[in-house]
């Protein structure tokens, strides 16, 4: 009659330890908290790569832009060539960004087609000044073509902008990437 006992009682109190919910918040909480933290990091490393991409692309507009001013432009310092120009205002858009542009590469390989000369049809080499590439008297791609004009003309900067991913427990961790940042706008005539 004592073994009866005995294994009743084992097994109501097996019965009611299967029932208790006491410590299962913790087991939980422990299985699900370490992957929503990575997840917040990625969320935050792929956030911040996001917005230094999207800053140096600006920095190359800038830059475009400058250059593309350079031969009428009224602020800018006597005698500068439009690659001076244009990299001049990538490196002030970098470092009003807080981006180091001492970072900076020039781009290595193109991704798209090498810009080619407006007038000849031949690839334009790069003038690198302060390792950003620009180069002068593109073509530009035009969505509606004027007859009876020759191709539209433009300039083109390009550069690489490293960043460091710090996802611990990851492939990605401490893995280094180069962010292309390329820009192309017309040449002013005026």
């Amino acid at each position: 009659m004592g073994c009866l006992r005995m294994t009743i009682f084992a097994r109501n109190t097996l019965r009611r330890l299967a029932g208790e919910t006491r410590g299962a918040e913790i087991a939980e909480a422990a299985a699900v908290l370490p992957i929503m933290f990575m997840m917040i990091l990625g969320i935050f490393w792929f956030g911040q790569a996001f917005s230094i991409y999207g800053t140096i692309t600006r920095a190359a507009q800038d830059g475009a832009r400058a250059g593309a001013a350079a031969p009428n432009c009224t602020t800018c310092t006597a005698g500068n060539t439009a690659a001076t120009n244009a990299s001049n205002a990538v490196q002030s858009a970098l470092v009003a960004a807080h981006l180091d542009p001492s970072k900076i590469v020039p781009l290595a390989n193109w991704t798209p087609p090498a810009p080619v000369d407006c007038v000849t049809g031949n690839a334009v080499a790069c003038t690198n000044v302060g390792k950003v590439c620009v180069q002068t008297h593109v073509r530009l791609p035009t969505q509606l073509p004027t007859p009876g004009t020759g191709a539209v003309c433009g300039i083109s900067v390009s550069f690489e902008y490293p960043y460091q991913f710090w996802l611990p427990f990851t492939s990605l961790n401490q893995q280094s990437i180069q962010m292309q940042a390329v820009a192309r706008v017309r040449m002013e005539t005026q």
